[in-house]
Parts: structure tokens; C-alpha cells; sequence
């Protein structure tokens, strides 16, 4: 391994970006192209990764233009129409899908997988966070940043546990070898890989056949899910309220926090306090501590890991408190009707009587096309909308299907469609007590800049300004 060469067309990546700081750290030599660059391919170049963001072939250097020892992983997104990944197969080199790769490592070690339509990053990173500071320790490949470390990547080389984020997109989680899996929910998402909500259930049930005879599959109550298990598989329920296998109860709100406890078949593990205090991440904290527990950790490990527990980059990630007398600010990658309704009521039950105002940015003309109603729904309960149009990321227009799809639905006391450009300048000439922006588009770019608007420090300077 440590003379192996790798290139990772979308090295960029959130999903990919693990997979590069991982062989780097096993001495591979690694390089790649992204689109763009951004502070992750930054700190992957200061790692030793060697990235260019034009996909002329040329650029490829010459370490990794020999097909017999360079192994080239790509991701989903990227066209098969890039002239780098057009190249690589004109010259006969091996291409792997960075599922196929995470594949591998499941083969290899015992993987605790994360699978959700919703729940999946905090819930592994949660997981992640646990196990790192157990004796054995964990590696970990996140679709977030984790905040205590501020990276996705977890590395623990002795270690035999993978923590892995299973991404159903692409039925890319198909290529896992679970030890230990973990069913978050499955709300239907990708209908245009699934077809339909069957199709979308069929991929969760052939996930549930892959966990390894003696493992254990961890899913949530209430699911319309029929799992399939493999014999010698262990089958365990969880749930936030009182129902399941592990549950919680006795939670509580006051003084910005959420404590509980959490209960499981011989365990108890009281007075939590959760160091990301939103109602949405009592489910993600009792599955966690589920999967932690069969890893080997400790109550202690266990309560010590969900209480430092920073959050992922872009999950309920607050950026301003509000406690200086300034407007609140968080942003949440929520993208699906249903995670959308969550974290509203999460800042209205955290903020009662607030006003709130939301940034919402569909991602995919065909999520949109799907859910608009759902989403309008959803967004029907915070007291403003901000809509801008909708973030295409790896998809071509649809004829008729745009922001304006969903806004018209949307009930609620006020409710604007804006082009992205124009954002800073409205937020500028506006009054916000809570301001939430969501969804899985680049809105989050601009949040430096809103942050700074909030405050009243600068001018916008970046775009719209």
C-alpha cells in the first residue's frame, strides 16, 4: 500500500476528501482534480495531495499516468463527459466508485455503517466521536466536518473499526460490509435512482442483507423498512421517546440545554447533557450510543462523547447565539421535507415566541419537482421564507419545475423568491431576530458574510454586495 498511487476525480469532495486523507496517512501517493477549489482542497494540499482543477489531461502528472500502478476512484458526481475521467479509461486504468473503495475497507476492518435518508452524518459522527476516545479507538469517514477535530476523517491505524457515512445515493451503500448497520430513516430521496418509494425501500432492505452473520442491524421504530437480515444477525430497535430496544426518557429543557437519559438492554446511562442541545439529536444520540455500546465503549466513554459532542459542519451549526443582543444565526443542511420540518420545531421549541426567518435553497430540480408540496408544508411554519432559485448541483434544468414550485404553497406571514446574487443585499436592508438557512446547496458560502451583516461590522463583500 504505501507505494500505491491514487487519483480522485472530485477529490474535493466531503464524501471523497476522507478517502484521500486516509491513504495519505498509509504513505499512498495521492492526487486528484476538482472543479473548484475551496478550504478543503486547501488543507488536503497541505496534507500531501497534489490537486488541479482543470481536467485537461495534460495536468495529470506523471506519477500517476502509469495505468499498471495508479488506481483511479471517482465519485457520482462527476460527468462521465470530464476529459480527466475520459482519459483514465482511453488508457485502460482501473476505476473504482468511492463506495467500492469504502467497500474495501469494510472488508477489511468491522464496520459500524450509518444509513438514513436523514440522521446518517450526525448520528456517525456522533458514533465517531464516541469511539475515538475508547482504548481501541475507531477510523472514521464522515460526510461533515466534524467539529471537535475539524476534519471528516478520523484515523486510528490499529484500530478494527471503521465508522462509515452509507449513502444511499447511487445505491453507493450497496458496496459496504457492515459489521454493525445502523437504519436512521427512510424517507424517500432519489427518486430519480429509485423510481419510486418501493424502489427507495427495496435499496434500504438490500443494505440490511449486507450485515455480517454475527453482527447487528440498529434501526429505527416505525419505519416502513422490512428488513432482510442474513442468519446469526442480530436485530435491534431504537427510537428518542420510549419506544425501542434503546430509548430515551426523562428529557428536559432549560438554561440552553437538553439532558436525558438513555436506556438500553442492561444499560443506563442518566443525566445526559447533549453538547448540541436540538430535539432532533435525541434520536441520534440514543442510536449512537446503541452502536457505541456493541463497539465496546463504556457508559463513561459514552457519556463523555455525546457531551463534547461539537456537531458537524452544517448540522444545527449555530453561528451566533443571539446572547449579545444580535440576531441569531444557524444553518442546517437539511434537504428533505421531513428534515426541514425538524429543525424548524427544533429552533421553535429551542426559541419560543421568536420570530423566525429561513433561507431556503432547494437542491436538485427533481427533489423538487417530487416534494414540492412536502417542502411547502414544512416550511409553512416559520414566520418567513427567503426562497432562491434552486441549486441544480449535477442535474439539467427541468421545464417547469424552479423555487416558485414550492414558494406557492408556502403558508406563512411572509414569503420572498430571490435570485442567490441579491441575498446579502437583502439581508442587509432587513430585520431578523432568528435567521436559519438551510438546504444542501452552497448557501452556506455565503455565511461568513451574513454573519458579518448580523453584526453590523462590515459591507457585504461578497456576491450580491
Amino acid at each position: 500500500m504505501a507505494n500505491q498511487r491514487l487519483y480522485f476525480i472530485g477529490a474535493g469532495g466531503i464524501g471523497m476528501a476522507n478517502l484521500v486523507r486516509y491513504y495519505l496517512l498509509r504513505g499512498a501517493e495521492v492526487a486528484g482534480y476538482d472543479r473548484t477549489p475551496s478550504a478543503l482542497t486547501d488543507a488536503l494540499g497541505k496534507e500531501g495531495a497534489r490537486i488541479v482543477f482543470d481536467d485537461d489531461p495534460e495536468l495529470i502528472g506523471e506519477p500517476w499516468r502509469d495505468a499498471g500502478n495508479t488506481l483511479v476512484v471517482r465519485t457520482p458526481a462527476v460527468p462521465e463527459s470530464n476529459r480527466q475521467l475520459r482519459w483514465f479509461r482511453d488508457h485502460g486504468f482501473r476505476i473504482v466508485k468511492r463506495a467500492e473503495l469504502l467497500g474495501e475497507i469494510t472488508r477489511h476492518r468491522k464496520g459500524i455503517c450509518v444509513a438514513g435518508s436523514h440522521g446518517k452524518t450526525t448520528t456517525s459522527s456522533m458514533i465517531a466521536n464516541i469511539l475515538r476516545h475508547t482504548h481501541e479507538g475507531c477510523n472514521a469517514f464522515l460526510g461533515g466536518i466534524l467539529r471537535n477535530i475539524n476534519s471528516n476523517f478520523v484515523s486510528a491505524p490499529q484500530s478494527p473499526w471503521a465508522v462509515i457515512e452509507a449513502d444511499e445515493y447511487d445505491r453507493s451503500f450497496h458496496h459496504l460490509s457492515p459489521f454493525i448497520a445502523v437504519v436512521t430513516s427512510t424517507d424517500p430521496d432519489h427518486l430519480d435512482i429509485y423510481g419510486d418509494e418501493a424502489g427507495f425501500l427495496e435499496g434500504f432492505a438490500r443494505f440490511t442483507e449486507l450485515v455480517e452473520p454475527g453482527g447487528t442491524l440498529i434501526v429505527h421504530t416505525g419505519l416502513k423498512l422490512k428488513p432482510r437480515v442474513r442468519r446469526g444477525v442480530d436485530v435491534v430497535s431504537y427510537s428518542g421517546g420510549s419506544e425501542g430496544d434503546w430509548h430515551a426518557s426523562d428529557v428536559r429543557y432549560g438554561d440552553g440545554e437538553l439532558r436525558l437519559t438513555i436506556t438500553g438492554p442492561g444499560v443506563e446511562i442518566g443525566d445526559i447533557s447533549l453538547g448540541v442541545p436540538v430535539e432532533i439529536n435525541i434520536d441520534n444520540a440514543v442510536a449512537a450510543a446503541a452502536a457505541a455500546t456493541l463497539a465496546g465503549a463504556t457508559p463513561q466513554d459514552i457519556r463523555r462523547g455525546l457531551e463534547e459532542f461539537q456537531g458537524a459542519k452544517r448540522r444545527f451549526e449555530i453561528w451566533d447565539d443571539g446572547k449579545d443582543g444580535t440576531p441569531v444565526l444557524i444553518d442546517d443542511y437539511a434537504h428533505s421535507p421531513n428534515e426541514v420540518k425538524a429543525s424548524i420545531e427544533s429552533v421553535k421549541r429551542l426559541y419560543p415566541g421568536r420570530r423566525l426567518s429561513v433561507v431556503f435553497q432547494p437542491h436538485l430540480y427533481t427533489r423538487t419537482r417530487d416534494f414540492a408540496p412536502e417542502f411547502a408544508a414544512a416550511l409553512s411554519a416559520a414566520d418567513e421564507v427567503i426562497m432562491p432559485e434552486i441549486y441544480p448541483a449535477r442535474e439539467q434544468p427541468i421545464p417547469g419545475v424552479d423555487s416558485g414550485l414550492i414558494m406557492k404553497d408556502v403558508k406563512c406571514e411572509s414569503k420572498r423568491l430571490i435570485e442567490r446574487k441579491d441575498l446579502l443585499n437583502l439581508i442587509k436592508n432587513s430585520n431578523f431576530d432568528i435567521l436559519m438557512t438551510l438546504g444542501a446547496a452552497d448557501i452556506d458560502r455565503l455565511l461568513p458574510d451574513i454573519q458579518h451583516i448580523l453584526k453590523g461590522k462590515i459591507t457585504p463583500v461578497g456576491e450580491g454586495a
